[in-house]
């Protein structure tokens, strides 16, 4: 799973009313905006902190001598180092921040709901979010039947396809 930064505001948004409607929380009318800010808010705190990881693995790769082809074998020394979750541990971490966030916002009246009950929500709406990287894969392989994998040809294709598709459903 990929948090791309164009969801984070749908994200934000459809947590907050998830919760709400579901009566997990209590915003005021006037606080749900802010409310929606202080959720995205924990999500683009994560995406700046894997910005510094990517950047001390380009300086780790430049300063080995290493070339692209080993940057995620360093970017998880990198994170290891740092103590920063990557992937679906990375979700977990962005989870878990976001209720503690709930918890100690000015925006948020109330939280009703245990720990386990917000997570399972705020998970759900994640995942329908973040699995769209599996669906552009099998739309980009279906486009490219016609082309046989494994091919210079393919690679060149499936990684405009990936582009094309990600750019069309607004996530770049």
């Amino acid at each position: 799973m990929r948090l791309y930064p164009k969801v984070i505001p749908t994200i934000a948004r459809e947590v907050v009313q998830a919760l709400m409607q579901d009566g997990d929380v209590e915003v005021e009318t006037m606080r749900i905006a802010d409310a929606e800010m202080d959720m995205a808010s924990v999500m683009k705190e994560y995406l700046a902190a894997e910005e510094r990881v990517n950047a001390a693995t380009r300086e780790a790769l430049e300063r080995r001598g290493y070339d692209q082809s080993r940057f995620n074998q360093v970017k998880r020394e990198m994170a290891d180092v740092r103590g920063f979750k990557m992937g679906d541990e990375g979700i977990e971490y962005v989870i878990g921040q976001m209720m503690e966030q709930l918890l100690v916002s000015r925006n948020v009246e109330e939280v009703f709901s245990d720990d386990l009950s917000l997570r399972k929500k705020i998970f759900s709406i994640f995942k329908r979010h973040l699995d769209v990287d599996d669906e552009i894969d099998r739309e980009a392989r279906a486009r490219l039947k016609h082309l046989q994998e494994g091919t210079t040809a393919w690679d060149v294709e499936f990684g405009k396809t990936v582009e094309l598709l990600r750019r069309s459903r607004g996530l770049i």
